[in-house]
């Protein structure tokens, strides 16, 4: 069973205050809101310990400091690392470029890849083999010695950022930008032929102020959005470019833990949005794991404790929107943040 250290690309333990590069001045609201460029349609940061098992290397870190670390990993470069738990969708991601080329040979980079790490240099040439033996299409590489990764979202045009630090994952979102944290676990293989992505509601796709008191009353008004709209609606651009395409190889759902009553004013939200969604599963508190099951997405993304431990135990790989489920007591939100690294036996 593999050990999960909690700790980020340069051995810095998850949630320890650590040096980074100050953040920059959170912008004015209009700031916040980027166009993507023409023929871009999904730029995704993904850190090397959420695309990469590196959980041994930073052992080593932790142990016997920078020095091992670095000499570790040159002795290793001609040894690929092992996928973590972002590897499925980044590695399918890309595959939808191709059938989208077939049709319009100027869409070239509808969906974009950078690995963006607190890794320096010396690491890079183990990730970029890495990346090479795996078949993995990135095209972006930022390596910045410990410095903070969220003050180049921007200057890269990211509009989905995985990392396994939640810091960074909590000040991008912050930001206005998708963002979450992507944990060593056991993972199931997905289809290799349509890259499924699913969404929980409160938080991930709408704000979390958003309650379900009242709802018949309001079921006519829009729910608030959440930084993961932005990344939803690139999504459904990507969906309409390849409408001729069948079977459309992207699939997305939405997965809610709330009943029915939401349902009518969650889809008037999308329709007002302009985005649709395959599939929408409001289960009123039933577990997910069998939806999970038959889903079998590339990506979950999910803000609530139990529902990210339960779905990563179970081998889905689970991005976790740190930022919900302000109900928790400090000391119970630490507890079950610290299981959710806990390594799983594959199920």
């Amino acid at each position: 069973m593999a050990t999960n250290s909690n700790r980020e690309d340069d051995g810095t333990k998850l949630g320890e205050n650590r040096p980074i590069q100050e953040s920059p001045k959170e912008p004015d609201d209009d700031e916040k809101i980027f166009i993507l460029p023409v023929g871009k349609e999904i730029n995704v940061a993904v850190s090397s310990r959420a695309l990469f098992e590196l959980e041994e290397e930073n052992d080593v870190y932790e142990r016997k400091g920078r020095k091992e670390y670095i000499d570790l990993q040159i002795s290793r470069e001609d040894q690929p690392l092992k996928p973590g738990a972002a590897f499925p969708f980044i590695k399918e991601g890309p595959r939808v470029c191709e059938r989208e080329v077939e049709r319009d040979p100027h869409e070239k980079e509808i969906f974009s890849i950078t690995l963006m790490s607190h890794n320096s240099g010396q690491v890079c040439i183990r990730l970029q083999n890495s990346i090479e033996h795996h078949g993995l299409n990135i095209t972006g590489l930022a390596l910045t010695s410990g410095a903070n990764i969220v003050p180049y979202l921007k200057p890269y045009e990211i509009n989905l950022f995985l990392t396994s630090f939640e810091e960074e994952v909590a000040e991008a979102l912050k930001e206005g930008f998708a963002a979450a944290v992507m944990s060593l676990q056991p993972m199931n293989s997905p289809s290799e032929t349509q890259l499924r992505i699913a969404f929980d509601l409160d938080v991930v796709l709408f704000a979390d102020e958003n309650k379900e008191d009242d709802e018949y009353a309001q079921q006519d008004a829009s729910l608030n959005e959440s930084p993961l709209k932005k990344f939803a609606e690139a999504i459904g651009r990507m969906q309409k470019k390849l409408i001729t395409v069948e079977p459309c190889p992207i699939r997305t759902y939405i997965i809610s833990s709330r009943s029915a009553k939401i349902g009518r004013r969650a889809q008037i939200t999308l329709r007002n949005w302009g985005l649709e969604i395959d599939e929408s599963h409001f289960k009123e508190g039933l577990p997910t794991d069998k939806l999970l099951k038959i889903i079998n997405p590339h990506i979950y993304f999910n803000n609530k404790d139990a529902d990210v431990e339960s779905a990563r135990a179970k081998g889905t790989p689970t991005g976790y929107v740190k930022g919900g489920e302000h109900s928790h007591d400090e000391k119970k939100k630490e507890d079950v943040k610290k299981d959710l690294f806990k390594s799983k036996e594959p199920l």
